[in-house]
């Protein structure tokens, strides 16, 4: 520590304002001049030394009893490397308006609150830290990486309008971070570069409405395995690179309402995730996939046009949908449409939406719904399961339109009823059986079990039209009747 006597004037009363927490304010009241952007050219009557600074926060000068201590400076140019690593600060560390020649680091220190603000630094080190209130680091620009790795913040994380360029991956690193209050990087905040918040505790939520996250070459933000309470990306908020919440545990909301989501090949990946209201109402069509594979929310609330062409659904499951867009939003159409945009054959997505449909009591939605699921799986058969397939489809609906049978039954009753009533049979024994009725026979044929007696009463000789036609309806009883049992079993088994 350098002795009073070779400390410069701005040092000496920085140094004897500490112990009654008075701010030292070196700014000249000129805006241009004042800005920290030009922090690097500020003179001597402007300038600390980072040795005088980190002397003050470690306890120099010690306060009077009773006296509130702080350091609390602004406008200030601060040279060499603020090395706070380990300390215990019980006071409150305060830079408006300052430029940092290094990054200050507080690698492992235990302090009170911690205020950055509009200030300009080459990064912060903040890696094992207790801060005992707020880290405010609001209108800031950190040309280096924000480091809160296994951090915890018993108050408030302030990034509102704050800028962070990553130099690497990360803008913000801070896996493990844990906080008690909220994180907010509202009103502008940009990052250039990831922000990485895996296996992150943010009890007061995190709350990004109009942020600009942008890192095109990976993630823009990653919280997997996150424990969060809100997670608020609207209102504007801009992704340059995919959103990861894999397996995130969210109590109340995740909203995109209004986002500009702008992932390459993915744009959100929340499979494994369970928030309760989930949000997905973004101002347009996500650039990337969406995957929610494994995922499950308590309600989903979605609109038209606003799913990407690719949509991850094995596994997701919700117990309400709430759609943005009215009755609409609620056709069974439209809800098969998106469904089909899960790649390739997935039953569970199905499943699902036919459960939700039959829980609000639309029970023939839910049946088109399982209809749907079986044309779908029909193209994943052999040639002949497909054949199958389509016999079953057209004669019952797979079982979810058994009336068609009777349409079919019907038609057939009545080609028969024309037909054979033109043409005169043979008795199969003269002078026996009943007298000849066109409609009876056409049904005795069509019954392949028990009989009316007209079928074995009367025949057709000579290759007729009719001859054809009984064989025909033969056939047709018999396939109408396995059709049939095979369509109701099937819908019965939910298969």
């Amino acid at each position: 520590m350098l002795p009073y006597e070779e400390m410069t004037l701005p040092e000496r009363e920085l140094w004897d304002a500490f112990p009654e927490g008075r701010q030292v304010d070196l700014r000249v009241g000129t805006p241009d001049e004042d800005d920290p952007a030009r922090g690097a050219d500020w003179g001597p009557e402007r300038t600390l030394r980072a040795t005088v600074v980190t002397a003050l926060a470690r306890g120099a000068n010690a306060a009077p009893p009773g006296a509130v201590t702080a350091l609390r400076v602004a406008g200030a140019r601060i040279t060499g490397r603020l090395d706070l690593a380990g300390a215990e600060i019980g006071h409150m560390l305060r830079f408006e308006s300052c430029w940092f020649e290094e990054a200050p680091s507080f690698y492992g220190a235990t302090t009170r609150t911690i205020g950055i603000s509009g200030s300009r630094a080459p990064g912060i080190d903040a890696t094992l830290a207790q801060i005992g209130g707020t880290l405010d680091l609001q209108r800031s620009v950190l040309h280096g990486s924000l480091s809160l790795l296994k951090a915890r913040i018993a108050g408030e994380l302030q990034l509102n309008e704050a800028m962070l360029h990553g130099p690497g991956r990360w803008a913000l690193f801070a896996g493990g971070l844990v906080m008690e209050g909220g994180v907010f990087c509202r009103r502008g905040f940009t990052a250039l570069g990831g922000i990485r918040l895996v296996g992150a505790h943010l009890s007061g939520g995190l709350f990004m409405e109009g942020a600009r996250l942008s890192n095109p070459g990976g993630p823009a933000l990653v919280a997997d395995n996150a424990v969060a309470q809100t997670l608020v990306f609207s209102e504007g908020f801009t992704a340059q690179g995919a959103i990861c919440l894999r397996g995130a545990q969210i109590s109340d909301q995740l909203t995109f309402d209004g986002a500009i989501l702008n992932g390459a090949d993915m744009a959100i990946d929340c499979s494994r995730m369970q928030a309760g209201d989930f949000d997905f109402t973004p101002a347009a069509r996500p650039s990337g996939a969406v995957d929610l594979r494994g995922a499950h929310v308590s309600v989903l609330h979605d609109g038209e046009s606003i799913w990407p062409n690719v949509v991850q659904l094995q596994g997701f499951s919700y117990s309400s949908i709430q759609s943005k867009d009215g009755l609409r939003g609620y056709d069974v159409t439209r809800r098969v449409e998106w469904i089909r945009r899960e790649p390739g054959y997935a039953p569970q997505p199905y499943e699902q939406l036919a459960s939700w449909y039959r829980q609000v009591g639309h029970e023939d939605d839910a049946r088109k719904v399982l209809l749907a699921k079986q044309r779908h799986r029909r193209g994943t058969l052999h040639p002949a399961g497909q054949v199958w397939g389509h016999v079953l489809d057209a004669l019952v609906g797979y079982g979810y339109r058994p009336w068609l049978a009777g349409v079919w039954i019907m038609a057939l009753t009545v080609l028969g009823t024309v037909v054979f009533g033109s043409e005169s049979p043979q008795r199969t024994q003269p002078g026996q059986g009943p007298p000849f009725n066109a409609l009876v026979y056409t049904l005795d044929l069509l019954i392949p079990i028990g009989g009316l007696g007209q079928r074995t009463a009367w025949y057709w000789t000579g290759g007729s039209i009719a001859q054809w036609l009984s064989y025909a309806l033969i056939a047709a009883g018999w396939l109408l009747t396995t059709a049939v049992v095979a369509g109701v079993t099937r819908s019965l088994n939910k298969s």
